[in-house]
C-alpha cells in the first residue's frame, strides 16, 4: 500500500536556529517555526498560533545556521518525524518535521536572489524509532 510523509508550512522563526554536529560529524540545526491563522468570529478578529520544530540536515542546516535568523519568514517541506525520551520514568513523545527543501521568502534587496534549498534524502541520520507501548 502507497503511502506519503510531506508537510509544507510557511512561517516565521521563533529564535536563531542552533546547529550541532553528530558523534559522526553530520551538522544538524534545529529551529521552531510560527505559523499563524487568523479569522473573524463575530466582527472579532482571532487569532491562533501553532509552533512547529523543524530540523535541517548537513549543507541544508549550514545554509539555515548562516542565513536564517529570528523573524525570518521561510517556506519549508519536509517529513514528519516522531521521537520519544524518557522524563521521570514516563516515556514523553515529540514530533519535529526534517526539511527536505526550504525557500527564504523574506524580501530582499533587488540585487540579492532568492535562494531556494533542495536537501540530499541520504542527510539525514536517524535517532532511533520510537517504540511504540501496546496496553494489553
Amino acid at each position: 500500500m502507497p503511502s506519503l510523509n510531506r508537510v509544507q508550512l510557511i512561517g516565521r522563526l521563533g529564535k536563531n536556529p542552533e546547529g550541532r554536529f553528530t558523534p559522526t560529524g553530520k551538522q544538524v540545526t534545529s529551529f521552531s517555526i510560527a505559523i499563524s491563522n487568523r479569522w473573524k468570529s463575530g466582527g472579532e478578529t482571532k487569532e491562533y498560533t501553532e509552533w512547529v520544530n523543524i530540523e535541517a540536515w548537513g549543507r541544508l542546516g549550514e545554509v539555515c545556521q548562516e542565513y536564517l535568523h529570528k523573524g525570518s519568514l521561510i517556506y519549508v517541506e519536509g517529513r514528519l518525524k516522531t521521537e520519544c525520551y524518557e522524563d521521570k520514568g514516563e516515556t514523553k513523545y515529540f514530533t519535529k518535521v526534517v526539511a527536505l527543501t526550504l525557500q527564504f521568502l523574506d524580501k530582499k534587496p533587488a540585487d540579492e536572489p532568492m535562494l531556494h534549498i533542495d536537501e540530499e534524502v541520504g542527510e539525514y541520520e536517524p535517532q532511533g524509532e520510537p517504540e511504540v507501548k501496546s496496553e494489553k
